[in-house]
């Protein structure tokens, strides 16, 4: 009992004895740091023990002696309190018996982490790649879009007022082309300004006559010479002082190329609110219709053969406009880069692409309402010259309701006393046209001869 108690002389750590019920020893089993080889010498005692003495090339082995009554061949590690007696010591470094296969299985865990950072990395890379792409693409729009006079983009931005938020209401001056390429000079054809007002999700497209009398430096002149004479600058001004309000944004539209939007949404939904015939052989029936790009180009051009004149094509050109708007905004996220790509193709902008996406997000989840409307003009013949003079009272009311974010044409509307109080709403302070003009509208054509959209 003396030798469990631990009073004998303890045994090398590294071989470690146990007594058997038999009375006698065997070597436990466990790896060392000799590693294998100690696994092995611990074996060969066990053979040893049974075998009795086996010649060696280096002499005879010493057999190993059954141990007597109180004569220990080795004594037993004292166990742990409430522990057994068989119980292995730990080798050095505090891993038990078994180690090495608990070893194994953290280089197991390792391999695996290890496999999952080279996954994170890729997916990392891939990710980095993708913004790469992403942002040379928004680059480029970016740069076919932007104006690419470095004084021209300077006078503009002068004249541009900043917008405070991207949900608050501002004004956009749109201006178009639909000059065929045989088609000479530099003169807007199409002239819109567009409140948007992305809080409430509404837009309001107000067309201007492109012959609309104005003064452009010092002398009467039609608004859409503003551009010829000063470039996009000019032309904010001269809409800037008709109408009476500040414009934070200026785009110029290309219509030919207008043709391959239509087509890569699919058709635009127009109401044509008359049959009439128009160029190229075509024909249109009122009602509303699918148009596809070279259908919609015609209606947006006909002047000649539909009521009003060049006030019935404004109020085609509207229509286009809108049914782009709308059908850009319907299409799925997949989609919208081409046709965001196609659109910065056919547009020339103060604008950036994140500006564009930032008031398109301030849109999303609200329901489209856009109001069209057109300034209230009539024709007048003045020293031989063809122009259009302006309905002041009318333009002044239609101004004020399209600042106050309603319909330009509700002629029941209240002024709110905000825009009532506004003395600049409308006050067309550049246009030379006789102020008692009722007699002279009453005599010509005027933007009440189109013929109504239902």
């Amino acid at each position: 009992m003396a030798d469990i108690e631990g009073k004998g002389p303890r045994p090398s750590a590294d071989k470690p004895t146990f007594r058997n019920e038999g009375g006698a020893t065997r070597g436990a089993h466990f790896k060392t740091s000799s590693g294998e080889q100690g696994e092995s010498q611990a074996r060969s005692a066990s053979r040893n023990a049974a075998a009795g003495p086996v010649d060696s090339p280096r002499g005879t082995a010493k057999p190993v002696v059954p141990a007597a009554a109180g004569i220990p061949s080795a004594k037993p590690v004292k166990p742990a309190a409430g522990g057994s007696a068989a119980e292995p010591v730990k080798p050095a470094g505090g891993e038990p018996a078994g180690g090495e296969e608990l070893r194994r299985v953290k280089k197991k865990k390792h391999k695996a982490l290890k496999y999952v950072g080279i996954g994170c990395g890729s997916l990392l890379a891939l990710v980095v790649v993708f913004v790469a792409i992403f942002a040379v693409w928004f680059g480029m729009l970016g740069s076919s879009m932007s104006i690419k006079d470095d004084a021209e983009r300077q006078e503009l931005e002068e004249e541009l007022t900043p917008v405070n938020s991207a949900s608050d209401p501002f004004y956009v001056l749109i201006l178009g082309s639909d000059a065929r390429e045989s088609d000479s000079g530099s003169r807007s054809d199409v002239i819109m300004l567009a409140r948007v007002d992305p809080s409430s999700g509404s837009v309001s497209l107000v067309s201007i006559p492109r012959d609309t009398m104005v003064t452009i430096n010092g002398s009467t002149q039609k608004i859409n010479a503003a551009y010829a004479h000063g470039g996009s600058a000019m032309a904010v001004r001269a809409v800037s002082e008709f109408a009476g309000v500040p414009i934070s944004h200026f785009v110029s539209v290309h219509f030919e190329e207008l043709e391959e939007i239509v087509d890569m949404l699919g058709g635009v939904w127009v109401d044509v609110p008359e049959s009439f015939s128009a160029g190229g052989g075509m024909s249109f029936e009122a009602g509303n219709q699918l148009l596809n790009g070279q259908q919609a180009l015609a209606y947006a051009r006909e002047r000649h053969h539909v009521s009003g004149g060049d006030f019935g094509r404004a109020q085609a050109q509207r229509q286009i406009v809108e049914a782009i708007i709308r059908q850009v905004l319907a299409s799925s996220p997949v989609e919208l880069p081409g046709l965001i790509g196609q659109l910065a193709n056919c547009i020339t902008t103060d604008l950036s692409v994140t500006d564009i996406v930032g008031y398109a997000q301030e849109f999303l989840g609200k329901e489209l309402t856009v109001y069209s409307a057109i300034c209230p003009s009539y024709t007048l013949n003045q020293d031989g010259v063809s122009y259009v003079a302006t309905m002041f009272n009318e333009w002044k009311r239609m101004m004020q309701l399209v600042d106050a974010g309603l319909d330009p044409n509700d002629a029941t509307a209240e002024i709110p006393s905000e825009q009532a109080d506004n003395a600049d709403l409308g006050a067309a302070s550049n246009s030379p046209a006789p102020r008692d003009y009722e007699d002279l509208a009453a005599n010509a054509m005027t933007t009440d001869d189109v013929a109504a959209v239902e």
